[in-house]
């Protein structure tokens, strides 16, 4: 039994993307909070699991709230800055975002973190959740937050959950099977992939990575075919000489018998031992095929196997039963537009009950199979990015449980959608509103599902730290001086939301961004929205081609105009493992 039991107003289990925002933004709002986490290091996804190259929200206008303040943090604290692989424009050594995410819990004295512990049993009472007992302690809190990566607290606590597919004709989701059939069940959810951290030894020689378990080279023959070596370890590519190694094809996404992981604590420390030596597999045969320049990495992770994450990267989760569920419909693009609709919730009646954005495409992962899925991405900046969606307030409350809110993957939302909601920088904004969601509740001595949902979306509006953006605009960064009016505007007139993602009258700050660096050059349009740059200075670059892109939207609009064949003075970054130029600024910009 526990020794000790504390007392809070809010208490967030598990500290992953999620709950890690939910705890901080609890605290700053004021209330006294326990954040209590399996692992030594906060941030889930971000950090823990080793994915310091997260996916959506990129676009200048989408990084607000914590997602944006924790982009500022690395800016200032990554060495060579965050410009590294191919496959985001923001990656960082784990390190340092673990401590960012530290530090600001540090600051934070209403904030009490204990890491090491599991939950173990729900307290309720009726239908209300009252605590959570661990193995050393209990805590009693007013709201309870489960943040943890797989929905444990769900099935402690005998919340309804979701756990595998639905048919299409459960909500007629276009891209939903029709019946179920040998991939639903095969991959009742997405795999899973277990990180693998690797270091590039120079003239030196790595240390050997032996083989693991079960390890079978024609897994992996073909990973980097049609990519080339180069740059198949750029993807990932992290400061520092290191590789972050989390490759869908014939790589190391790991999902045979994943339904191991809800079943008990043995047969998911099973499915979590054979992910572990699946990615040593992958990271034997690289070395293997590459050449012993590649090794493990040193010193990464705070624990024995210091290049493998503190626990796979989960793509999905028990999938709460909420007071409204997010589908496929409520992700993509409305009728000749570039946004969703933010009428998602079906309890609202004409409200938009939104509290956090997300616009990756739409991404789901299974060993060895292709599964179509309908097309959220556009062109934008010169480059591919997603179309812009929101989470209402409601997928966050379970549909018959008080005094306890979700806050991670776990939110209600179907298993086609969750390829969406899932992406860090998503769940980062769910946390933040859960958080403030609990906080505010506390305060009005209220149930969640009775918070007024206007005061939770001002509150993030207005934030004092951290202010999240709740309604997608395009051409709205966070740092124009009418972005709390456009975004009141919209909340007021949901229904006059621009189907092109942008509001009017834009009047942009066009202050140029640190770091930035100057080339001239000839501009050539491809086609619409693939723009290439030729290097004429400074002369060490004179000839090089670039791909041109941007994440500021009145860049965007420049690109789209600027005459083709014409010379341009350019300012920005230049990403080698992507071979593209970051537009910051261009003349008569």
């Amino acid at each position: 039994m526990a020794n000790k039991t504390y007392t809070a107003d809010v208490l967030v289990v598990g500290g992953g993307t999620g709950g890690t925002a939910a705890a901080i933004q609890a605290a700053r709002r004021g209330a006294k909070t326990i954040l209590v986490s399996e692992f030594p290091w906060l941030g889930g996804m971000l950090t823990s699991a080793g994915v310091s190259v997260p996916d959506g929200n990129e676009l200048e206008s989408f990084q607000t709230g914590l997602w944006g303040a924790f982009l500022q943090e690395l800016r200032q604290r990554q060495p060579g800055g965050l410009d590294n692989s191919w496959v985001s424009f923001f990656s960082y050594d784990p390190r340092i975002g673990a401590e960012i995410f530290a530090d600001w819990v540090q600051e934070l004295p209403n904030l009490h973190w204990i890491s090491g512990q599991v939950p173990l049993e729900v307290f309720r009472q009726g239908d209300l959740i009252t605590g959570v007992r661990f193995a050393d302690f209990a805590v009693t809190a007013k709201i309870i937050l489960d943040g943890t990566e797989l929905g444990d607290l769900l099935a402690l606590a005998d919340i309804p959950y979701r756990w595998g597919w639905e048919l299409q004709s459960e909500w007629g989701e276009p891209s939903a099977p029709v019946t179920f059939n040998s991939l639903t069940q095969k991959y009742p959810v997405q795999a899973p992939t277990y990180v693998v951290i690797m270091q590039d030894f120079g003239e030196a020689i790595a240390p050997e990575i032996p083989s693991a378990p079960n390890y079978n080279p024609s897994q992996f023959t073909g990973a980097w075919d049609g990519y080339g070596a180069e740059t198949f370890l750029n993807y990932g590519r992290l400061p520092g000489g290191l590789f972050m190694m989390n490759w869908p094809i014939c790589g190391n996404d790991y999902g045979e018998g994943v339904g191991r992981l809800i079943e008990s604590d043995v047969s998911r420390g099973e499915f979590i031992q054979e992910s572990r030596w699946h990615s040593q597999n992958f990271a034997h045969f690289i070395q293997k095929q590459l050449g012993r320049r590649y090794g493990l990495a040193e010193k990464v992770f705070p624990h024995t196997s210091t290049a493998f994450a503190l626990h796979p990267y989960y793509r999905e989760s028990r999938r709460l039963v909420g007071l409204t569920t997010v589908r496929e419909q409520d992700i993509l693009p409305i009728a000749k537009g570039r946004v969703a609709s933010i009428f998602n919730d079906a309890f609202a009646f004409g409200v938009c009950t939104a509290i956090a954005v997300g616009n990756y495409a739409n991404d789901h992962h299974y060993p060895g199979v292709q599964f179509p899925l309908q097309p959220k991405s556009i062109r934008w900046g010169g480059r591919w990015t997603g179309t812009p969606f929101t989470i209402p307030y409601s997928c966050l409350i379970p549909a018959t449980t008080d005094g306890f809110l979700v806050c991670e993957k776990n939110i209600s939302v179907s298993h086609i959608a969750n390829g969406a909601t899932r992406l860090q920088p998503v769940v980062m904004g769910i946390g933040q509103a859960a958080g403030m969601a609990a906080a505010i509740c506390v305060e009005l001595n209220c149930q969640p599902r009775d918070l007024p949902i206007r005061k939770l979306q001002t509150a993030l509006l207005e934030d004092n730290r951290s202010k999240a953006l709740i309604i997608p605009l395009f051409n709205l960064p966070p740092n124009r001086s009418d972005w709390r009016h456009w975004q009141l505007y919209y909340l007021d007139n949901p229904q006059a939301y621009p189907i092109s993602g942008d509001c009017p009258d834009s009047a942009f700050d066009k202050a140029l961004i640190q770091e930035s660096n100057c080339f001239k050059g000839i501009f050539y349009r491809l086609e619409q929205q693939e723009y290439r740059f030729t290097v004429t200075a400074p002369a060490a670059y004179q000839g090089q081609n670039w791909q041109l892109v941007t994440l500021r939207s009145h860049i965007d609009e420049q690109l789209r105009a600027y005459p083709h064949e014409q010379l341009v003075t350019l300012w920005g970054r230049y990403n080698h493992s992507g071979n593209w130029f970051l537009v910051e600024h261009l003349n008569g910009g």
